[in-house]
C-alpha cells in the first residue's frame, strides 16, 4: 500500500463549520495522539513505522509532513527519497501513512497542532518502532 490523501471538506452556515472526512475509516483505529512541536523544535523526525500505520490530520495550524519508505530496517539508505505532503487545518484531508515507512512533522505556523491516528496498540510498540537521528535523511527547506 501506498501513502495517501484521504479527502474531507468543510460546510459553513450561520451556526458556524464543520469539518470531516466521510471517507476515513475508524475499524484498525487503536490510540490517537495530538502532536504540538515546540518554535524552538518545530521539525520531530524521524520515526519509524514496520508495522503501525499513521494517520494524520491537522486541526490548527499547518505542517509539513515528511516520509520515507524504508528499504533495510537495519541499515536504511540515507538516499532514500523523502516525500513531502502539506496539511492545514483550512483544509480537511487526512494523510495515510503505511506501516514501513519512517516520518518526519514538521510545523509551519506557532500553535499548530495534529492529531495522529495509530492502527497498533501501544503495548505492541516497542518492537516495530525505530528512531532514526533527527538529522539521518535531509529535509530541504
Amino acid at each position: 500500500m501506498d501513502p495517501k490523501i484521504i479527502q474531507g471538506d468543510n460546510f459553513s452556515d450561520h451556526r458556524g463549520t464543520i469539518s470531516f472526512v466521510n471517507d476515513f475509516s475508524f475499524k484498525d483505529i487503536e490510540r490517537f495522539y495530538i502532536i504540538s512541536n515546540s518554535d524552538e523544535n518545530p521539525i520531530r523526525a524521524w520515526q519509524g513505522h514496520k508495522l503501525d500505520a499513521k494517520n494524520f490530520y491537522c486541526i490548527n495550524g499547518s505542517f509539513k509532513i515528511h516520509f520515507v519508505k524504508i528499504d533495510n530496517w537495519e541499515d536504511p539508505s540515507k538516499d532514500l527519497h523523502i516525500e513531502t505532503i502539506i496539511l492545514s487545518a483550512l483544509e480537511s484531508k487526512i494523510v495515510h501513512i503505511p506501516a514501513g515507512y519512517a516520518n518526519a512533522i514538521e510545523s509551519l505556523q506557532t500553535g499548530s497542532k495534529l492529531i495522529t491516528f495509530s492502527t497498533l496498540a501501544l503495548a505492541n510498540t516497542n518492537e516495530e518502532y525505530v528512531r532514526f537521528s533527527s538529522d539521518y535523511w535531509k529535509i530541504n527547506e
